[in-house]
């Protein structure tokens, strides 16, 4: 029997300022919300060899160490702190042993993670370290993929990501994201699908099928990472969109329904999510895993 599991840095915490918007709250949630359905296990750490595919060794030295600027962490949008950096490396060490889990039982979960505003040298967003381009940069240096996908469904472009691994042999990034939302300034994925705003669930899972599906047959990864964020659902406090939560759930099944059939190893981060409902963020978080388990 194939046993699936997810991690969570839930445990993990650093110290914010009263009242940031910063959404705690969602990760232990989640954790909570999935206990019994499956194990749930603490993230590991990453290491910083892993960190250093990707980023700048100099610029992770200084966020260790903390010599760091205020513009630095401003643009971070979390004061610095040994535990904020530790929580970084907790959250993306997630990720990479859910890919360990992928090419195991063909899915893997992470319960945080999908930090992709961070840059080789710079952080932004809540996004430290990027864990889609660590694990694309793992999975072709280890020979375990020679084509790796990266579908990043947040509302926001995965501009770090984008930046990463362009012109990286073997790696695709494709963002459907609000064009008039942050990032203001876009960088170039190998796909990239602006939508307006307001946009519902029909029109979004139109695109899904017209141009996101297509674009996966076509590119044929052998690895896909689902940045499966829930800032598109109506009422997010920082996204456009007005998706439901079924539709939402809709577009989970689409893609890893398109990985299970194509036995394709997948996996699964959370990304961003920051409703006023804090309910509904944490079951629509919960629900990429749910319909996961559903699909496998």
């Amino acid at each position: 029997m194939t046993v699936y599991r997810a991690y969570t840095p839930a445990a993990y915490e650093f110290p914010l300022p009263e009242g940031h918007r910063f959404p705690y709250y969602k990760y232990r949630g989640v954790a909570e919300r999935l206990s019994g359905l499956l194990p749930v296990l603490d993230t590991p750490n990453l290491s910083w060899a892993a960190a250093g595919m990707v980023h700048d060794p100099l610029w992770l030295r200084r966020w260790r160490r903390g010599e760091v600027s205020a513009r630095e962490t401003r643009e971070f949008g979390l004061p610095w702190s040994t535990e904020v950096v530790e929580r970084a490396r907790r959250a993306a060490g997630g990720s990479l042993a859910a890919l360990h889990d992928a090419f195991e039982v063909g899915w893997g979960a992470n319960l945080a993670g999908g930090t992709h505003h961070a840059f080789a040298d710079r952080a932004e967003g809540f996004c430290l370290v990027n864990d889609a381009a660590i694990l694309t940069r793992a999975a072709l240096r280890s020979g375990l993929a020679r084509r790796v996908m990266t579908v990043d469904l947040d509302v926001h472009q995965g501009n770090g990501t984008a930046a990463l691994l362009s012109g990286v042999s073997g790696a695709y990034t494709l963002s459907v994201h609000g064009e008039r939302n942050y990032p203001f300034r876009k960088e170039i994925s190998s796909l990239d699908i602006g939508l307006g705003d307001g946009v519902q669930d029909s029109e979004y899972l139109a695109v899904l099928h017209a141009q996101v599906l297509p674009a996966m047959d076509a590119y044929r990864p052998d690895l896909l990472l689902y940045l499966a964020g829930v800032d598109v659902l109506a009422g997010d406090r920082f996204g456009r969109f007005a998706l439901s939560l079924e539709g939402v759930r809709e577009r989970n099944r689409l893609i890893l329904s398109w990985a299970r059939n194509a036995d394709v190893p997948v996996v699964t981060m959370l990304a961003g999510g920051y409703n006023a409902d804090h309910a509904l963020t944490i079951e629509a978080h919960a629900s990429v895993v749910l319909d996961g388990l559903d699909v496998f």
